[in-house]
């Protein structure tokens, strides 16, 4: 074909709508086709057909956009969640209930609500950072325990390191606000509570079984704080910080027990796992529940508050000491969260009792 190249089956179809260029009428070499110009009318027509908008596109793009923006209120969401549980917020909670007994029971005066909103928050600050730089320090802890281990830092959602900064970001904040917005005394009592919880409990707890009592320290103080937000500390403030701390060992004993194979996974030497027949635990925790009856109706012997409160202190106070003597009896994990969970509303009862009175 002297290089012209043949014809594919299919090809006349096509061409169809197409002119050849050349000489004559299917004769000659053929060339390449090109398309046939449109006439003025047909564009004319063209022009003037309406264009329908792209819906599909537009629902696409109004979908794809809405898909966005909900993933990123979940991931908002999911870092909130984290920062919950960075800072025991949960757990804190208590802390604020304490800081306000502290500063309704022991104040000079009436009640100032800029003072009172000051100490709460500033107390809460400082107890979320004491909480984060537990949770830097004890990562390797957190990973190896089944209840811990899906906790911002060993489950990769957050750097030891941002964590850290957030942690001195929050206790100074929180140091500040007592300082400036409370009084110097309620500022140092948290300085106390901060260096004594990350500073002293929390590197002891690896080595001895002893480091509740270390513990019990900064968990306690909080209702001091409050006490130095509203008046000078007096012999108030120590009994109540005495409830609480004497308070915090058997509820602290239980938890043990109920995650005590957890606990041992972790390598810590608690009692709970030191001593497997839960005997010795038994023992303390009993001691402990039995210190909480004097010390529990201390402030009706101090005027904080009257018989009332006594009579409702010391039912309280027997009650939990008869779930103690049960667990004691029969060292269960269903006695243990029993009594777990009655040592949870302990604490708020007494001090509602102690309100209540000390109102009336």
């Amino acid at each position: 074909m002297d290089g012209a190249e043949r014809a594919r089956p299919g090809d006349q179809h096509r061409a169809r709508g197409y002119r050849r260029h050349g000489a004559g009428h299917g004769t000659g070499p053929r060339v390449a086709c090109q398309p046939a110009p449109v006439s003025r009318c047909a564009r004319r027509r063209v022009a003037l057909t309406p264009r329908v908008p792209d819906r599909t596109r537009a629902g696409t793009s109004r979908s794809a956009d809405m898909t966005s923006g909900a993933v990123g209120v979940a991931e908002q969401r999911d870092r909130l969640a984290d920062f919950v549980v960075l800072t025991k917020l949960r757990l804190n909670a208590l802390v604020v209930v304490t800081t306000g007994v502290g500063y309704l029971v022991g104040r000079v005066g009436g009640i100032d609500p800029v003072v009172f909103a000051n100490t709460t928050i500033g107390a809460t600050l400082v107890a979320g950072g004491a909480a984060a730089l537990n949770q830097v320090a004890e990562r390797d802890l957190d990973e190896r325990m089944l209840r811990t281990r899906d906790r911002p830092i060993p489950a990769g959602r957050l750097q030891s390191t941002d964590a850290t900064w957030l942690a001195v970001l929050l206790s100074v904040t929180g140091l500040a606000q007592l300082a400036f917005g409370v009084n110097l005394t309620a500022a140092v009592v948290a300085l106390a509570t901060l260096v004594s919880y990350a500073g002293i409990y929390t590197p002891l707890k690896r080595w001895t079984h002893w480091a509740v009592l270390g513990g019990a320290v900064p968990g306690a103080l909080p209702v001091v704080i409050g006490w130095a937000a509203g008046g000078p500390l007096t012999a108030g403030a120590w009994t109540l910080f005495a409830i609480v701390f004497v308070w915090q060992l058997p509820h602290f004993l239980a938890l043990t027990w109920l995650y005590r194979i957890d606990f041992e996974r972790a390598g810590l030497p608690l009692l709970s796992v030191t001593d497997p027949s839960g005997r010795r635990t038994a023992r303390h925790l009993l001691v402990y529940t039995i210190l909480l009856v004097p010390v529990s109706i201390a402030p009706s012997w101090l005027g904080l508050a009257g018989l009332g409160y006594a009579a409702g202190a010391t039912i309280l106070t027997f009650a939990l000491l008869f779930l103690a003597t049960r667990f004691a009896a029969d060292r269960s994990t269903d006695r243990a969260r029993v009594l777990f969970r009655a040592t949870l509303l302990y604490l708020p009862l007494i001090w509602g009792l102690l309100l209540l009175d000390a109102a009336g």
